[in-house]
């Protein structure tokens, strides 16, 4: 792996603030050596791990084959975090004696053809504040982690699909990305305008075929449905933001499964839990009265106050939105191998729908505490929780989760929720 290139996102900051956060929603899956490694370390009281307390259970939710992961505390917690929000592993054996996940976290490593391209989740709250050192400083570290979790062979994978039945050589690929990563660069237009355009335009290849287009033919093609696409954009902002009704439903069925917490502790509650969730998605389905909380974030309100205007975006809840997009198509962190194997364009797509899911879940916190103008700190708790669930819930991979995505854009819905939540 060593002489594979790494495509870091030059535009994002990080590093670990011991929040522990990540060690408390997450729950950390590990392989059979790291699980006998972990057994053999003779864990005792005096290490502040409780007798009889089981550091490694048998893992998997309700949508996902069982697998190993640590134990967890009454709240959900790793058994390893210490009451400062510390790895007990970490401060015992070193950063090398946790587990490869733990190491990895919020790094995501896709192939790229001849390099590997780097991401990271936002689910860390030092991600969405853009904490740290710049990314691009820390190549070593990656390096080490990319050594450790892509698999050889791997610039042989070939690239994702580009749409339902297309698919292009790398190089040709990577002329797609560098087109929608121009498209959101663009500084002088909105934000809003932008995700606007870029949908139009990927739209457009989910339709088109690519039998006779190739290399510069592409490019050529790409040029001219770009610079249709800000015409048609524009209009599109002017157009009634009236989500139809199935889309309602939809959106809101698909902003409930990003809204939730899936912490060992959740998941462990049994007929309890299921009982909970249905009652949750039938309150979701109807879209009427209180919405249910579905963590402790959350107080329950009418779901008709999550409809009013909040106001536009500030410059900083735009930043990190546009810092947010870039960094998962740098990163090819929406489509492929990264994202349940889904094409180009359909991830693109599901990657769109996290701006109005993002934008009501902060709503949500902010009328529970009495608001009805986002802060960025909203935002940023909002886009902390759905990126928990994007790309690695088993739930939003499956056909249902899909069809409702590929449902919102092909009936103009997903436009109108952009627009609509950004007002």
């Amino acid at each position: 792996m060593s002489s594979v290139r790494l495509a870091l996102p030059v535009l994002q900051n990080w590093d670990c603030h011991n929040c522990g956060g990540c060690c408390r929603q997450h729950q950390i899956e590990i392989t059979e050596i790291e699980r006998q490694r972990i057994l053999e370390q003779n864990w005792t009281a005096a290490d502040g791990v409780p007798p009889g307390k089981a550091l490694v259970r048998m893992g998997g939710g309700w949508f996902g084959p069982a697998r190993y992961r640590l134990g967890h505390q009454a709240d959900g917690a790793c058994v390893f975090l210490n009451e400062k929000g510390l790895c007990r592993i970490h401060a015992k054996f070193g950063e090398m004696g946790k587990p490869l996940a733990c190491r990895v976290y919020p790094y995501a490593l896709h192939p790229a053809g001849k390099s590997v391209a780097v991401s990271l989740r936002f689910s860390c709250p030092s991600v969405v504040k853009n904490a740290g050192r710049p990314v691009s400083q820390q190549q070593s570290e990656i390096r080490q982690i990319a050594d450790a979790v892509v698999p050889v062979g791997a610039s042989a994978m070939p690239a994702p699909a580009i749409n339902a039945t297309e698919r292009v050589d790398w190089q040709d690929f990577h002329r797609f990305v560098s087109a929608l990563d121009a498209t959101l660069a663009q500084s002088d237009v909105s934000l809003v305008d932008r995700l606007l355009q870029a949908h139009v335009w990927t739209s457009v290849v989910g339709q088109s075929t690519f039998a006779k287009l190739r290399g510069d033919r592409i490019r050529g093609f790409l040029d001219l449905i770009l610079e249709a696409a800000g015409a048609e954009a524009s209009s599109l902002q002017t157009q009634s933001t009236d989500v139809t009704p199935v889309g309602r439903l939809y959106f809101r069925l698909l902003a409930a499964q990003y809204a939730r917490r899936d912490t060992a502790a959740d998941l462990s509650q049994g007929w309890i839990g299921r009982w909970r969730l249905l009652r949750a998605v039938w309150k979701f389905s109807r879209g009427e009265g209180d919405v249910p909380p579905l963590q402790e974030a959350f107080r329950p309100v009418p779901f008709a106050a999550l409809e009013q205007s909040f106001g536009g975006l500030t410059a900083e809840q735009d930043e990190i939105f546009s810092r947010y997009f870039r960094v998962k198509v740098q990163g090819l962190h929406f489509c492929g191998p990264a994202y349940y194997d889904i094409p180009f364009v359909e991830g693109f797509h599901s990657l769109l729908l996290m701006l109005p899911v993002t934008l009501w879940i902060a709503r949500w916190l902010a009328v529970g505490d009495g608001r009805t103008v986002l802060s960025t700190d909203d935002v940023a708790r909002a886009l902390a929780i759905a990126d928990h669930h994007h790309g690695y819930s088993p739930a939003l991979g499956h056909s249902a989760a899909r069809s409702r995505v590929r449902a919102l854009a092909q009936q103009g819905d997903l436009p109108r929720l952009m627009v609509r939540y950004t007002r």
